[in-house]
């Protein structure tokens, strides 16, 4: 930094070094909007968003349907005295095993839904990509 004190024009002038100027930079670069990293962002957003939403319903499906078989398989390992008790543990776990087998088609059908939904602004924003 320097300083001239007794000089009419008091300035001061700083170069900032080449780590400070690459922070500089990226720090600019976050309130510059460009239309085309705009564009690229958001597609990639949107690619995202299919497989997240297929596949958190899938998941918690999925672990409930666990859950499910887990309170059957205890109703007939631990508390199953009688066979009231067994019978009930095996219809729980059923529906358990229901649950697990059915997350993943549930997410194949969520994540064609959610194709279908996005597809027209997804080819929309790769056609403007592909002509820059």
């Amino acid at each position: 930094m320097e300083s001239h004190p007794n000089t009419p024009n008091e300035s001061f002038s700083y170069t900032y070094s080449a780590a400070e100027q690459e922070e500089l930079k990226r720090i600019r670069k976050k309130y510059v909007t460009d239309e085309r990293e705009d564009k690229w962002e958001r597609l990639q957003r949107l690619d995202a968003s299919v497989t997240e939403k297929a596949q958190l319903i899938s998941l918690i499906l999925g672990i409930l349907g666990a859950l499910i078989l887990g309170v059957g398989m205890c109703c007939v390992l631990v508390w199953g005295t009688g066979a009231g008790m067994i019978a009930l543990g095996v219809a729980v776990g059923l529906v358990g095993i229901a649950g697990v087998a059915a997350a993943y088609p549930v997410y194949l059908h969520v994540m064609k839904k959610q194709r279908d939904l996005v597809a027209p602004e997804i080819l929309r924003l790769t056609e403007e990509l592909m002509q820059k």
